[in-house]
């Protein structure tokens, strides 16, 4: 019988062996074969190739037997995981632009919408329209707690009742429910900017509960950029939840070097227990509209109609244009209007591209700084525009870049080919980081490049089946050229696409074949699958 037993059980394992022989040799659908591998983890490159079944890696080794459908020769050029983009604006125009071809040109396969406090609320209602839509890139998303805020007080600058506080604390929850990756606060913009810390820490312990992050576009980046700093280490340390920095920078040449501090303070809360990061995009000049820049804060309560009444009323419109004055020199304006560049004026698009100081020409007055506070007001007063602020230290940068609590991350958006004067950063964030601050600068190694933008963003969302190349991974892969990767988009010129990128591929199936966008659309909406705890 022993016998009879031991027979059977080693024809059992030679089944097993030869049934796992097959399956390493049974047809692939895709084949990436002569490759460099740098698979997410910050580990050296090595050699090998790729065999993919359907959405997922089925084999990773250094030769990979066998036939398959689609054949790619790498030609010893890197493959590495798909980026992941966890602070994009792409949820405002996928639905015009499905493709994301600026976003996918340069290797990102994963975009998070709802950043700095703004999103859908309800979430549930724009993740349904998202999986209607055939779409090349995949898609998920944060709440936003200035949207939550707005749902609940309107623009009211004022504490909530205790009947408010729990509406909103609902919100989040079905939120989280609906599958929210976590909660943004734009503290910078009204009516986030309204809101105390006290009562953002009531909604992040919400967002706490389901294992979920916060993520900040601070109050301030400038002057009060270390206090910040400090809020947003506060809200995950009582929140009970992981904080991050979003677009980590110093606005204002006065405030320049103070990034030491700002992640002194991000290294001493990592001490002692709290999960705090930060994201980053490599380019010294930011963007955002020129009521939320120029106008201050205190003026901005109630909203933009607000807004234009007090800038009729005199006594106000001469304090506004004072502080504007003040945020051109000091701040955002980097001491001259020509570092405030407009990129859309939707009532206008023949100032898309022009700086402030043009447009105080064109207004009939010398470029001053109070000068330019007045016809920055007038462009507020005739629609608003969204503008580029050149004021950020390349040194700020590069320290930012190199702390290893530091991922990358865009805040661009996806955008329709030749419209208005965006920010090139939608088209170059991650082939820029790629070209310049790893090939030619030398700021961070390639491996450590590829963990910022793959493992360390699907790592701080809990996404475990993307962002490392490994065998029974989702197969969102990018083959590119080290030493011809770049960002071709430039301030003057941004509807430009990345170069160097020869193969993109999500969930198996090729989007851009190095020359054009393919038929394919294979993208995903991606939901948190965190349940309270």
């Amino acid at each position: 019988m022993k016998k009879l037993l031991v027979l059977a059980t080693v024809a059992a394992v030679a089944i097993g062996l030869v049934a796992i022989a097959r399956a390493q040799t049974a047809p692939y659908d895709l084949i990436i074969r002569n490759a460099r591998i740098i698979d997410g983890s910050g580990n050296p490159w090595y050699r090998g190739e790729i065999g993919v079944r359907g959405d997922t890696i089925a084999r990773v080794a250094p030769s990979v037997p066998g036939s398959a459908a689609r054949v790619i020769d790498a030609a010893g050029q890197i493959v590495s995981p798909g980026f992941i983009d966890l602070h994009s604006h792409g949820g405002d125009t996928i639905f015009d632009v499905p493709t994301a071809d600026n976003y996918i040109r340069q290797g990102v396969t994963t975009i998070i919408a709802g950043p700095d406090g703004g999103s859908p609320v309800p979430l549930a209602p724009f993740f349904t329209k998202l999986d209607a839509l055939p779409k090349s890139i995949n898609i998920g998303a944060f709440l936003g707690q200035g949207s939550v805020r707005e749902a609940v007080m309107g623009l009211a600058n004022r504490k909530p009742t205790g009947d408010e506080l729990n509406k909103m604390r609902a919100i989040v929850d079905q939120g989280m429910k609906d599958g929210a990756f976590g909660l943004s606060t734009g503290l910078f913009y009204v009516p986030g900017n309204f809101s105390s810390t006290e009562e953002v820490i009531e909604l992040a312990k919400v967002v706490g509960r389901y294992g979920g992050i916060h993520i900040s576009h601070m109050r301030d980046e400038a002057f009060k950029v270390v206090e910040s700093v400090r809020e947003t280490i506060r809200i995950g340390e009582e929140g009970g939840i992981p904080t991050q920095v979003t677009h980590h920078k110093i606005v204002g040449p006065k405030n320049y070097g103070k990034s030491v501090d700002t992640l002194r303070l991000i290294d001493e809360a990592r001490s002692r227990g709290v999960d705090a990061m930060s994201d980053q995009y490599p380019y010294t000049a930011s963007s955002n509209s020129i009521e939320a820049s120029l106008v201050p804060q205190w003026a901005q309560d109630g909203g933009h109609e607000a807004v234009l009444k007090r800038l009729k009323d005199p006594q106000l419109r001469k304090e506004i244009m004072l502080e504007t004055a003040r945020i051109i020199r000091d701040e955002r304006g980097g001491g001259d209007p020509k570092n405030v560049v407009l990129a859309r004026c939707s009532w206008d698009p023949s100032l898309d591209g022009k700086n402030l100081a043009e447009v105080t020409k064109l207004r009939g007055m010398e470029p001053t700084l109070e000068n330019a506070s007045e016809a920055g007001m007038w462009l507020v007063e005739q629609g608003n525009c969204q503008a580029i602020y050149h004021a950020i230290s390349e040194q700020d940068l590069e320290r930012i870049m190199r702390h290893p609590a530091t991922m990358i991350a865009s805040d661009g958006g996806i955008q329709v080919f030749g419209r208005s004067a965006p920010h090139p950063r939608s088209y170059g964030t991650f082939a820029r980081v790629l070209g310049v601050y790893v090939r030619e600068r030398g700021t961070i190694t390639l491996e450590d490049a590829i963990r910022k933008m793959t493992t360390l963003p699907a790592q701080r969302l809990h996404v475990h089946d993307r962002g490392l190349l490994r065998e029974g991974m989702k197969a969102d892969l990018v083959v590119f050229d080290p030493a011809r990767v770049r960002d071709a988009a430039t301030f003057e010129k941004p509807h430009q696409y990345a170069e160097g990128f020869s193969s993109v591929i999500v969930s198996g199936q090729v989007v851009f074949d190095g020359k054009a966008m393919t038929s394919s659309r294979p993208g995903k909406v991606l939901r948190s699958s965190l349940t309270a705890r």
